[in-house]
């Protein structure tokens, strides 16, 4: 079935990106878009556009049985979640397919079944993909976390069974801090996904966080190379790249075809991204989890690689086999992405949405900048603080980080507080240019006050 018509299940510069992907595929896009939307951007762009609810996301974006009825309403024979909100629900995906819809995503029985730390471990370890040593299934008692801390040895990290975004997660240094732990880790994680369930593994020390992009169309999967994602802040990815610097040859080439193998074993459709600790010191890594959805961080694989990921993920979950073979996908050079939040980095990065009083987007070769803002639009305080992500291809890394310092003085936005100088610090910091970081090396920094109006 060739897609026609595509409703879009989400809003700001993920809306505005599928939107213009679909556009070039031919398709009809129809936007959803909550009452504190009507003005966005994606609005705009879309050829027709359907408001499913009030400001509050449970009540709009997160309405499956609005958001399924709004797309029949609207004749769409598809539906694109995007990220976040309602993208790695299976219930979702379920009912847009009971309702005679394609869902631009996994089956819903795979997305429940990586979607699950556990049942994800459990096919990784059956695909042959390295696990970090931890529980064999969900663990619901605090005496039977303490067993397995005392098999695979401490520290040890209590994660949620479900769910993503840092909740639920916990380190215990030892078993007295593991039973204090576990059970705030469990009332977090029930409260935030409704599954109190988690499941135990040894916390790696000082890890990079490495990624595969893979698509998959049902039976073949490949894969796009690697992402470096360690540059974070509150477990949340705050400067991206592809590829790893810190890897050689040999174990990028295992990496991807570990995510290759775990991705077909499960008979993957779609975008997906298989996360992976490294540890340098053993060049060792692990698979953590999968997520079964397009990732914010996807334009710098596409910079990379020069293919449209949201195209290709469009043409699979319509029924059409990959258009790509693994030896045509070659990389060339390196990208960075960064995240720009309406948050103000002097100030515990508070929150700060306000009016786009004027905008100077930076332009070049090798220059992107995927956002939804326009000047005069008032951004609305209900939501996510991203508001865009600029992106740049450079002919190697130290190419790559120049280029973004330059784009980053050639952006304005004015009216808001974003963490532009944020970025504009990292941009010169010699541990970054050095590529001398890990997943606990961002907080630190900022601690030390390599941030402040004074040093910009």
């Amino acid at each position: 079935m060739a897609i026609k018509r595509l409703f879009i299940a989400n809003r700001g510069e993920i809306a505005v990106r599928i939107i213009r992907a679909a556009k070039d595929l031919g398709i009809t896009t129809i936007q959803a878009y909550s009452e504190a939307d009507a003005d966005m951007l994606a609005v705009k762009l879309a050829d027709e556009a359907v408001c499913i609810g009030p400001a509050k996301a449970a009540d709009s974006y997160l309405n499956i049985d609005g958001v399924v009825a709004a797309a029949i309403e609207a004749s769409a024979d598809a539906v694109h979640p995007g990220y976040g909100f309602l993208s790695e629900s299976a219930d979702f995906a379920r009912a847009i397919e009971q309702a005679g819809m394609r869902f631009i995503g996994p089956s819903a029985d795979t997305i429940e079944r990586m979607g699950d730390k556990v049942a994800a471990r459990q096919a990784a370890e059956a695909a042959g993909v390295p696990v970090v040593p931890g529980s064999k299934g969900r663990i619901d008692s605090v005496d039977d976390a303490v067993e397995v801390a005392a098999k695979v040895g401490y520290p040890v990290m209590v994660k949620a069974a479900a769910g993503g975004g840092g909740k639920g997660i916990r380190i215990a240094e030892n078993e007295d801090e593991l039973r204090t732990l576990a059970p705030q880790a469990q009332q977090e994680a029930a409260a935030a996904f409704g599954d109190g369930g988690l499941y135990i593994e040894r916390s790696v020390t000082s890890p990079r966080h490495i990624e595969v992009q893979i698509v998959g169309d049902g039976e073949r999967a490949v894969h796009f190379y690697e992402r470096e994602c360690s540059l974070q802040r509150r477990r949340q990815k705050v400067w991206e790249e592809a590829g790893a610097a810190c890897l050689d040859d040999e174990t990028r080439e295992n990496l991807c075809k570990a995510a290759v193998a775990l991705a077909q074993s499960v008979n993957y459709r779609g975008a997906g991204t298989l996360e992976y600790l490294y540890e340098e010191s053993t060049n060792a890594f692990f698979f953590i989890e999968m997520n079964t959805r397009i990732q914010v961080e996807h334009p710098v694989t596409e910079m990379i690689t020069g293919f449209d990921l949201v195209q290709e993920m469009i043409r699979v979950c319509g029924g059409a086999p990959l258009s790509v073979s693994q030896d045509q996908v070659k990389r060339s050079g390196h990208a960075i992405e960064v995240r720009l939040n309406a948050e103000d980095p002097f100030m515990q990065f508070m929150p700060w949405p306000g009016k786009v009083e004027s905008l100077k987007i930076p332009e070049g070769e090798g220059i992107r900048f995927d956002h939804f803002l326009y000047e005069g639009y008032q951004i609305p305080p209900f939501y996510d603080s991203l508001i865009g992500k600029l992106i740049v291809h450079g002919k190697d890394r130290a190419d790559a980080i120049s280029k973004m310092a330059s784009a980053l003085e050639g952006l304005e936005i004015n009216g808001l507080k974003t963490t532009v100088p944020l970025h504009k610090a990292l941009a010169k910091d010699p541990g970054v240019a050095s590529d001398d970081f890990h997943t606990q090396w961002l907080e630190p920094w900022l601690d030390a006050g390599n941030l402040s109006p004074e040093n910009m």
